[in-house]
């Protein structure tokens, strides 16, 4: 099984076929992750290097895990404490790392676009990691990977990804990647966070009644409000947000049906999740986060081109 690309810059590039490859790669991955020993020798030729422009927990920390399980040699560099801070450009510091003999590079960036300049520019594969407020890939991946383990497949599926959708790349690469593989996507929140072209751009229709949104799927894809991101006032307070837009235990109740509840983390408890809802049995947060080594070992071993067995 190959992909149809050397890099993961986004979903927006990528085949059905490659998402059901990496899918089911990943399976494979969770079955080696329940082992004993959960290390395979897969990558113990690839050397890896973490280069992380912006704060990042989960998905670094899942990205290195990936590389370890897979027997990688891994390099971890942050911009802050390196020679970025000098005034070294983006290039320059990749070609000196790559003067190390790296194989691949892992990298979020703040600005859009950051990894596709990169992979104009160098020999490695390019993993993008979080690219500005254009794409998130491997957590639409790990999301999509859930979805299936819990609901048997993503087509005909409802999910609903709701909050703040205009500052979000978690958002757009879910989009992207659940209307590839035949499932229903709807984008719920206070029209301030919401662009006015989504059903324009993504045929998809867009929700302002949280209530609605919830009734309608059977997935609800909660994103955090991005407070960092956001360069004017698009609500008048945390606590308005909340009452409008935030799902508690009680409005789960109310439903007609039981849906699962998703969230790429950090979560904001008491804003967009109440605590009862988060850490309720219908919550697959944790679930997603497991995943998302098995997914990440999953892109990693197929961009290195690898044939060995897992």
């Amino acid at each position: 099984m190959q992909l149809s690309t050397k890099h993961l810059l986004g979903i927006r590039d990528l085949q059905a076929s490659d998402i059901q490859i990496i899918l089911d790669t990943a399976t494979q991955f969770k079955e080696v992750l329940q082992r004993p020993i959960k290390k395979v020798p897969t990558l113990r030729d690839v050397t890896i290097v973490n280069l992380f422009y912006e704060n990042s927990t989960r998905t670094r920390i899942s990205f290195e895990l990936a590389e370890k399980r897979l027997s990688a040699d891994t390099i971890n560099f942050t911009a802050s404490g390196s020679s970025v801070s000098k005034g070294e450009s983006l290039l320059d510091t990749v070609n000196n790392i790559l003067s190390m003999k790296v194989d691949m590079v892992v990298m979020r960036h703040s600005a859009s676009g950051a990894p596709h300049f990169l992979a104009k520019h160098i020999p490695a594969a390019i993993v993008n990691a979080g690219d500005g407020i254009n794409e998130h890939p491997t957590q639409a991946l790990l999301d999509a990977f859930s979805i299936r383990e819990n609901l048997g497949s993503l087509q005909g599926k409802k999910v609903a990804i709701i909050g703040d959708i205009m500052h979000s790349r978690v958002a757009l690469s879910n989009i992207y990647l659940l209307k590839k593989m035949g499932a229903e996507v709807m984008v719920a929140g206070p029209p301030t966070l919401i662009p006015i072209h989504m059903t324009e751009a993504f045929g998809i229709p867009v929700e302002y009644n949280l209530k609605k949104a919830l009734e309608w799927c059977d997935v609800a894809n909660v994103l955090r409000i991005q407070l960092e991101r956001q360069n004017q006032v698009l609500f008048s307070s945390l606590r308005e947000y909340s009452l409008a837009y935030g799902i508690n235990r009680r409005m789960l109740d109310s439903l007609s049906k039981e849906i699962l509840i998703m969230h790429p983390g950090p979560i904001n408890r008491g804003v967009e999740l109440d605590s009862d809802v988060a850490d309720s049995k219908q919550s697959i947060i944790l679930q997603q986060v497991e995943n998302g080594v098995a997914v990440r070992m999953a892109v990693l071993y197929l961009l290195a081109g690898k044939s060995t067995n897992l």
